[in-house]
């Protein structure tokens, strides 16, 4: 079987990665066609092919270059329709992600079975326009992926997918990022710090809840919280409100150096207003991490299984009291990352996922290629 696994923007390098990897120990003939990630080292292929097709003159400007955004958007309909070509060589297309709904609507290889993962149902931060060609997008797919059932019952009511074409197949744990090599330690004034570490990691968002968890931890004494991770909106004034037990690390943090952060933490918080699965919450548990979340999304689906405890989102007062009760319970703690340890290696491990992913492509296959797609001519004006 031969599968390509479609990101463009290289949104979601490690995810890619991991599933190609598990795919391929499965005896799937795998290729990653995507972009070059800008921001550093992504894992190694093993097994599988990576062709760096999408945005290559943007590439070479690297991220600082002049007109970067520009010059990607040029990009992209010349090279989604130059993959129109390459498709023809898999036998299924599973998309990661599609960069440019309104367009790659009706851009995408004609006569190909394809598969989409929803790795967000709806987007986040919407452009006119995007959530009506969300819609029209996964009505092109033979099958959507949804990382839990709460993702799956959006995709169902409010993109009104047909039930049928809907699948849960869970995100995987990133243990590659503990097995790698060449790790790199904490910087000196983060390695000598002392007493309990709560870590909030990943893309600092509003959607994320971070200034609630600055409003909580007023209430929190004889721990530090780490806040980790690139800002995506106006972080000065969370810096200014923030009392002096709050560190900051603002940039990009590269898989190397991923792990000192992990195992420095004794307990992980995500506080996010809204979500429907997170990347950060599976590398948490890839290092055995108790979880402290936000009620919501596929967050419970999480707890079930032990390794988190729940808070309503957006309740500084109950996130404060639950961050001062784990911080002040080491069983608890020790309870939850054993759980966390355990649902890595069971129900969230790759090979796992591979399995029921391998599971969709034979169905999807046996069922014929999708229905013709207009042709570029037909793009809307």
């Amino acid at each position: 079987m031969r599968i390509q696994l479609v990101d463009p923007s290289a949104f979601t390098p490690p995810y890619d990665h991991a599933l190609a990897a598990a795919l391929a120990r499965a005896g799937v003939d795998m290729e990653l066609v995507t972009s070059r990630f800008l921001y550093g080292p992504v894992p190694r292929a093993d097994g599988y092919r990576v062709t760096e097709h999408f945005y290559r003159r943007t590439a070479r400007r690297g991220l600082e270059g002049r007109g970067r955004v520009a010059l990607k958007l040029a990009e992209h309909v010349p090279d989604m329709l130059r993959y129109r070509r390459k498709a023809s060589k898999a036998d299924l297309v599973h998309y990661q992600w599609l960069t440019v709904q309104p367009l790659d609507v009706w851009l995408l290889p004609p006569r190909r079975p394809r598969v989409l993962t929803a790795h967000d149902v709806l987007p986040r931060e919407p452009r006119p326009g995007q959530l009506a060609a969300t819609r029209r997008l996964v009505r092109r797919m033979d099958a959507v992926i949804a990382h839990s059932e709460h993702g799956a019952a959006r995709l169902r009511t409010e993109l009104e997918l047909e039930p049928d074409r809907v699948h849960v197949i869970p995100h995987g744990a990133f243990t590659y990022l503990r097995e790698q090599r060449g790790t790199v330690p904490l910087a000196p004034q983060l390695a000598q710090v002392e007493g309990p570490i709560v870590l909030c990691f990943g893309l600092m968002r509003p959607y994320k809840g971070i200034d609630v968890l600055i409003d909580a931890w007023r209430e929190v004494s004889g721990a530090e919280l780490w806040v980790v991770g690139m800002p995506r909106m106006d972080i000065a004034p969370l810096r200014r409100a923030a009392p002096p037990s709050v560190r900051w690390v603002p940039r990009f943090v590269t898989d190397p150096e991923i792990p000192a952060f992990f195992d420095r933490a004794d307990l992980v918080v995500l506080p996010y207003r809204e979500i429907d699965q997170s990347g950060v919450l599976f590398t948490a548990l890839a290092f055995g991490k108790p979880l402290l979340l936000s009620d919501g999304g596929g967050f419970p689906e999480i707890a079930a299984a032990g390794a988190a405890r729940l808070v309503s989102p957006g309740d500084a007062g109950a996130l404060a009291g639950a961050l001062s009760e784990l911080l002040s319970d080491a069983d608890s703690r020790a309870r939850m990352a054993a759980a966390s340890a355990a649902a890595a290696a069971g129900p969230y491990g790759w090979d796992s996922i591979a399995g029921r992913t391998l599971e969709l492509y034979r169905s999807v296959i046996g069922t014929g290629a999708s229905p013709p797609v207009p042709a570029a001519g037909g793009l809307p004006r």
